[in-house]
């Protein structure tokens, strides 16, 4: 997984992230996808402006909070059924962007069960905020 700190924009940027964070999900378009849930592995990595993110007397509400990732993901999984992972990855990017202080954002969704001959499937996006 190569970094986006190289990216101009994001040059001047902490990153914060959550790896493998494992989640039950009713996630699919064939039929037996919708009568269960399937474990999918989601990784976040948020980019904050230093300035945003430098804590001066070591305090959580100098910071995001890690909480925000797990709790935005959450929030998905609780609105039901999606039928694509790009549908997945698109919400939380979106969700993850409205923070204030967020720049920029890296989401990958991975089925890890769907094959057996392969770690998983899976899909990633990235975006950058739009300075207007």
């Amino acid at each position: 997984m190569s970094s986006a700190l190289t990216h101009p924009k994001l040059a001047n940027c902490r990153r914060l992230f959550l790896r493998n964070y494992e989640v039950m999900i009713n996630i699919g378009v064939h039929d037996f996808e919708k009568r269960g849930e399937q474990r999918v592995l989601i990784n976040v990595d948020l980019y904050i402006p230093l300035a945003q993110s430098t804590p001066k007397d070591d305090h959580l509400d100098e910071v995001v909070d890690y909480d925000f990732m797990r709790e935005t993901i959450s929030k998905r999984m609780a609105l039901g059924h999606v039928h694509l992972q790009e549908t997945l990855c698109d919400d939380v990017v979106r969700s993850m962007l409205a923070h204030p202080r967020v720049r920029a954002v890296r989401v990958s969704t991975m089925k890890p069960d769907v094959y057996p001959d392969c770690e998983g499937v899976g899909v990633e996006v990235f975006q950058i905020k739009d300075e207007t």
